[in-house]
């Protein structure tokens, strides 16, 4: 899950499959993760709401979303300061996508998330926090190579 700066903000750089089509991403917050999902024959993204819980709540209500989804693969949004230093929220998104990892085998891909939320709210979203997570994903999905 290393990150690479592209000329826009980093983004997961890990090889990504050509069998990788469909995509779930997750704006991590503490109490609140918005997810979409996409694929990337379209590499367009569609939000699909918020999970409000904690701990294995969250766990619980994620998985019930891949069973419905069958995603190929994770995408998380990671929080960044402006000038692009970690802060304590990069830390907890980095330790909830090695989570997923672990408890869903699925590949998890890591995107830098900063400004997502507000451009969401900037746009009217009714859900900023689903909104944000198909941010993301749009951002992931465009810089996949053809």
């Amino acid at each position: 899950m290393a990150l690479a700066q592209t000329d826009q903000a980093p983004v997961a750089t890990a090889f990504v499959a050509p069998g990788l089509m469909t995509f779930l991403a997750l704006d991590f917050g503490v109490k609140r993760t918005g997810f979409a999902v996409g694929n990337r024959l379209m590499r367009t993204a569609q939000p699909q709401g918020t999970i409000t819980a904690e701990g294995d709540a969250r766990f619980v209500k994620i998985a019930a979303q891949l069973k419905t989804w069958q995603p190929d693969a994770l995408v998380v949004g990671v929080p960044f300061h402006p000038d692009g230093a970690a802060h304590e929220n990069t830390a907890k998104a980095r330790r909830f996508a090695r989570q997923l990892h672990g408890r869903f085998k699925l590949p998890v891909f890591e995107v830098d998330e900063r400004y997502t939320t507000t451009e969401a709210r900037s746009d009217g979203a009714r859900d900023a926090d689903a909104a944000a997570a198909c941010i993301i994903l749009e951002q992931f999905l465009r810089n996949l190579p053809p």
